[in-house]
C-alpha cells in the first residue's frame, strides 16, 4: 500500500509540474511513476504493488472482453429470426474461498451479459449460475469457460 501512496505522491508531482490538471496527464503521470518506482525497487522481491497491477488490468482486460462479446452474442440474437439461447442453470465449483473473492466473482459474472450469479452455497463451495448460451451436449464447456476465464484472473489479481 505504501508503494502505491508513493506511486500517486509522484503523479500529483508531476501534475504540479506541468500544470495541467485533466484525466490524460494524470494517467501518463501515474505510469511514468509507476515505471520509476519499478526501476528504482526491481530488485525488492517484497514489493507485491509491481505483481499487482498487471494482474489486475489482466483481469479488467478480460472482463471487458467478455462484456463486449456478451453484448454482441444477445444482441446478434435479438436481431435474426432464429433464436440460440439455450438457458439454464449450472454449478461452478469455486476456488474462491473468501467472502471478497466470491463476492466480486459473483458480481463479475452478474454484469456479463447473458449470465448471472443467483446463489452460493451454504459451504461457499459452489457457485449457482443462470446463463443463457449453455451447449446443449457439453454443460461443462459453460463451467470451464469461468473457471478458466474470470475466476482465475481475478484470484491472480487477488492473491
Amino acid at each position: 500500500m505504501k508503494t502505491f501512496f508513493e506511486n500517486i505522491f509522484l503523479t500529483f508531482i508531476w501534475i504540479t509540474l506541468t500544470m495541467r490538471l485533466n484525466a490524460e496527464n494524470f494517467i501518463f503521470g501515474f505510469i511514468v511513476s509507476y515505471f520509476i518506482l519499478w526501476f528504482v525497487q526491481r530488485n525488492n522481491k517484497e514489493v507485491r504493488y509491481f505483481r499487482i497491477i498487471p494482474k489486475t488490468t489482466g483481469f479488467f482486460l478480460l472482463f471487458i472482453k467478455e462484456v463486449i462479446i456478451g453484448s454482441l452474442k444477445i444482441g446478434y440474437d435479438i436481431i435474426t429470426p432464429k433464436h440460440y439461447m439455450n438457458p439454464g442453470i449450472i454449478a461452478v465449483p469455486l476456488d474462491a474461498k473468501t467472502d471478497l473473492e466470491i463476492t466480486l466473482l459473483a458480481n463479475s459474472i452478474t454484469l456479463t451479459p447473458g449470465t448471472t450469479s443467483l446463489a452460493v452455497s451454504k459451504d461457499k463451495c459452489i457457485l449457482y449460475v443462470y446463463n443463457v448460451y449453455i451447449d446443449k451436449n457439453d454443460k461443462q464447456k459453460s463451467i470451464d469457460a469461468i473457471k478458466n476465464g474470470l475466476e482465475k484472473k481475478l484470484l491472480e489479481a487477488l492473491r
